[in-house]
Parts: C-alpha cells; structure tokens; sequence
C-alpha cells in the first residue's frame, strides 16, 4: 500500500474549489494552494497529513496576504482523530482560519470552519467556579504544571479536614463533623464516600477508613500553608 503524501490532498482540494467557480493553482509563492474567484480576496490553503503547531505557524503568516486562509489535513478514522478535529477546529476559530479534512479513500472535502473573526462566547458559570475553587483552597499546595492526577482541590483538602477531625475523635455524627470542622456539606461528602476514606458506622454517623487513616498523613501537605 503506498504511503500517503501531502500532494495527495491537492487534487480533491482543487476539485472542491473548482466546483465553487474558484480557478485554482498550486505552488503560488509561499503557499501551497491559491484560488480565485473574480475580484474575490484569494483563497490560500495550506496542506499538511495531520495537524501540527507548525501548519498552524504557516497559515498565520499567510494570513498577510489573504484574510481566506485555511489549513487542510488528511481525514483518518477514530475517535483519536475525531476529537483532533474538534480541537483544531476551536483553535482555527480563534485565530481567524479555516479548517478543511480530506478523505484519501475517495476525496470527500469537509469544511469544519470557514475564516473570519472570532469572538469567544463567555461562560459566566465557569467563571465562577474557578473564583470559588480559588477562594476556597487553603494555601497553594500544588504545582503550577502538575497533571489532574493527584491534583489537590478545595473538595480534597475539606475531605482531609473531615478525616482529621474522625481520627482524632472517632466515630460521629455528620452534623457534629459539619459544625466542629466548618464544612458544611460534611454528611453528603462522607456519604458519597469519593475518596474512600469513610465509613458508615451507624445511621448519620461515619468513622473513618483505613484507607482514610493513611491519608491523614498528607495532611501537612495538602493543608499547608502556600
């Protein structure tokens, strides 16, 4: 089977346009397809086989002689691919560019985006939950970078503040735990057990786990002061 080459997308990429009353040449300058239509601001697209900081850098500086400026790739199944697309597609928004994916198999065009100016819509709610998160993480025990993975939260630190106070007193009622430890929503936090570091011992009444016990021990660093 021969490996596909990034020539391979010129043909389908200049049929679709062609059908669009566009005439198209290859190889204009810097740019690896031009179109155009009439007195229309031409069409450049840069080709590429998947997506790559580099084409992105390409399609920028085209940008200087055409406001029509799309990136190209060849299609591949998956969801691996499927989840690109839509990545690369916020992404070709936000810097003003289109996106177009070509299927080898049988030349199918797909336009995800076209140019033109992108204003991001906001999200009021997710404002606020990072300015909550943030007011409610004692200290700043994490490091800028760190993967997800043992991430340290608000939700984990108020947690760790319920097993303290279980390991110091034992067993007790989750309105008790809410009261002497400030954290309102202790009963629902133990009861949906997230961490695994309670248990229920009796009706609105939780202890600790082993699991629970150990973590106890982190509790310097994930309450530390930043």
């Amino acid at each position: 089977m021969t490996k596909p080459r990034e020539t391979d997308l010129y043909p389908p990429i200049k049929a679709f346009l062609e059908n669009q009353g566009y005439v198209v040449k290859a190889e204009v300058g810097a740019a690896d397809v031009v179109a155009v239509r009439g007195a229309e601001p031409p069409v450049v697209v840069e080709l590429k086989l998947g997506f790559s900081l580099a084409l992105f850098h390409q399609c920028v500086a085209r940008l200087k002689v055409s406001e029509e400026v799309y990136l190209a790739v060849a299609r591949q199944p998956g969801k691996r691919f499927a989840k690109a697309v839509k990545e690369n597609t916020a992404l070709a928004r936000r810097l003003g560019l289109g996106l177009i994916t070509v299927r080898l198999k049988d030349g199918l065009v797909e336009v995800h985006c076209d140019p033109g100016p992108y204003a991001p819509r906001k999200s009021p709610k997710r404002g606020q939950q990072l300015l909550r998160e943030f007011a409610r993480r004692q200290g700043d025990p994490n490091d800028g970078g760190q993967t997800r993975a043992g991430l340290i939260t608000a939700y984990r630190q108020d947690a760790l503040k319920l097993a303290l106070f279980l390991f110091e007193v034992g067993a007790s009622k989750g309105a008790d735990v809410a009261r002497e430890t400030g954290v309102a929503r202790a009963t629902t936090m133990m009861r949906d057990n997230h961490y695994g570091w309670f248990e229920k011992v009796d009706k609105g009444v939780y202890g600790l786990s082993p699991s629970g016990a150990e973590a106890v021990g982190t509790s310097a660093r994930v309450l530390g002061a930043g």
